[in-house]
């Protein structure tokens, strides 16, 4: 076994030597490292601000405080259990059957635990990163709250590690039972049975959770059932609870050994299993794997259509935004996450419509801050989609990047072309959901056309913004279209398009309360009143202005 150990290991080392020399040189430039840090500081120091404050709120309600802080838990790491899921079976997709070096290591010597062990590494890694990153503030924001110290680290470490093998195990195991169905390269296939299994995972389990059912209390025969509600897990069997328990285990002064135990187990478990699994079907999934992939030829009348559209931005630019058009429909990884993105918006829409926002007690006023907060949401939900289709533009380019530079096309047309390409259907897609959501929450024309103003504005800022990333931080020599949005440049963006919707909300805020008071409420509006809804409603507009222009 130490032997196994000791191979497993060593060939690690190319990915290894790889990544300290990639560390190395990013580290070399001082504008891109300090750009790093101090995007990075502002999103941490945000996340922590805002789960403190909640934290902070629950800790003054007597009785159910720490059980709500228990509850906020488990669902966010119940989240990150259906994020990782989907992101190592995708991963697993590329790291065991396409990756470079697949066929160097299966002419040599190893056995073949050594090199499950050794993707099944890459995969946690690539997969779990940002995950692992974005739990820095929120489990500081619980030490500070709680006043743990040193052992909170500890057994957030203890919990979390175990919590990404399970999670990676699983996606492997997935990844090599489908391939041995269907050829690696044929993805088409691939990602259509995986597409539609994670939607309809998300739609049962959000309707399982049943999230409406907080928000109506006279729901309840009694306040013991409300209480029974919040004292039991919300998903025993998962474990996703079992890191919430560990975690809450010790910020509340009761540490049970048993959830990590429990954790450590299934992760070992997990782990011998998909080794055997892994050395009975691997050889043949991979032979599989090496099939060719189908080719499919589009309509005609769709190219003539777009051609016909396209061809009044001018030669050049109609015909790179065709090419892009093309090559999103026919990269299967890129088109077939659509299905799950349309679950994801019906999803989200009805879960609006299932709020009570006009049931006894609740006011026409609450239902124009919840369309204003649903904003932010919907800000957040644009930001992941330009991610994932707007940000890999310049670097799903790859080689042939150096034919388009150097023929005579301007590059101002190649980035524009990506530019507006991305932009209009995230344009549409806005609008729609904006539009759908304050019909469900029947707000009146001026929050009506300020929603759609802001949602608009927002979409041109995060694609400028995506676009700009994607440019300055390329992943040429990616192996899956997939770990583009998981790179520095993901993350970046990602924290920089968070705090732009916060950053706009917040200011849009002043002037929008203030014609609430006087619209609702019959307040008399002040010249200082004014003087700060202006100054709030400017200052949304600059940021808006700035975010847009300056990336691009």
């Amino acid at each position: 076994m130490s032997g196994g150990a000791l191979g497993f290991w060593r060939m690690l080392r190319p990915k290894r030597i790889t990544a300290g020399r990639r560390l190395r040189s990013r580290g070399s430039s001082g504008g891109r490292a300090m750009a790093l840090l101090f995007v990075g500081a502002i999103f941490w120091l945000a996340a922590y601000g805002v789960i403190y404050r909640i934290l902070d709120y629950f800790q003054s309600v007597e009785d159910i405080g720490d059980l709500l802080a228990a509850k906020l838990l488990g669902l966010i790491f119940l989240a990150f259990l259906g994020v990782l899921l989907l992101s190592n079976v995708i991963t697993a997709l590329s790291t065991y059957f396409l990756s470079r070096d697949l066929e160097l290591l299966i002419s040599a010597p190893a056995e073949p635990e050594q090199v499950y062990l050794t993707k099944l590494t890459e995969t946690v890694v690539n997969s779990s990163w940002m995950v692992a990153l974005v739990c820095v503030p929120i489990l500081v924001a619980y030490g500070m709250v709680y006043g743990s110290g040193l052992s909170l680290l500890a057994v957030s470490l203890a919990s979390l590690a175990p919590f990404f093998i399970i999670l990676a195990a699983l996606g492997s195991a997935v990844t090599l039972l489908l391939v041995s169905v269907f050829p690696a390269r044929r993805a088409n296939d691939i990602f259509g049975v995986i597409t539609v299994a994670a939607a309809g995972g998300v739609v049962l389990l959000i309707r399982l959770l049943k999230p409406e059912g907080l928000a109506k209390p006279e729901g309840f025969r009694n306040l013991g059932e409300f209480m029974a509600l919040l004292r039991g897990p919300t998903s025993p069997w998962l474990p996703s609870e079992w890191v919430a328990d560990s975690i809450m285990g010790v910020v509340q002064a009761r540490f049970d050994a048993f959830p990590l135990l429990l954790l450590w187990s299934t992760a070992a478990a997990l782990v011998v299993l998909g080794a055997a699994f892994h050395r009975v079907y691997y050889p043949s999934a991979f032979t599989r794997s090496q099939e060719s992939a189908q080719k499919h030829i589009a309509g005609r009348r769709v190219g003539v259509a777009l051609r016909r559209l396209f061809g009044r931005f001018g030669s050049g630019r109609a015909e790179l935004m065709l090419k892009d058009v093309r090559v999103f429909f026919r990269d299967t990884t890129q088109w077939s996450q659509l299905i799950l993105l349309a679950v994801l918006v019906v999803v989200y829409i009805y879960n609006i419509r299932a709020l009570p926002l006009y049931s006894e007690g609740v006011s026409f006023f609450f239902a124009h801050v919840v369309s204003f907060v649903n904003l932010g949401l919907a800000g957040f939900v644009l930001s992941a989609i330009a991610a994932r289709f707007v940000l890999p533009g310049v670097s799903l380019e790859g080689p042939t990047l150096w034919l388009l530079l150097s023929s005579p096309l301007r590059a101002r047309d190649f980035l524009w072309s990506k530019y507006w390409i991305g932009t209009a259907p995230l344009l549409l897609m806005a609008v729609v959901l904006t539009v759908g959501t304050n019909l469900l929450l029947k707000v009146g024309p001026a929050m009506m056309v300020l929603s759609v103003a802001t949602i608009a504005a927002i979409t041109f800022a995060l694609a400028a913004m995506a676009l700009a990333f994607g440019t300055v931080f390329p992943q040429f020599e990616t192996e899956n279209m997939a770990q583009i949005p998981t790179s520095i440049g993901g993350l970046l963006f990602m924290m920089s398009a968070i705090a732009l919707v916060g950053v706009v909300l917040v200011l849009e805020s002043w002037p929008v309360l203030t014609i609430f008071r006087h619209r609702l409420m019959g307040a008399t509006l002040s010249s200082d009143a004014l003087l700060v809804a202006a100054a709030g409603g400017l200052g949304a507009v600059v940021v808006w202005i700035g975010a847009t222009v300056i990336p691009l």
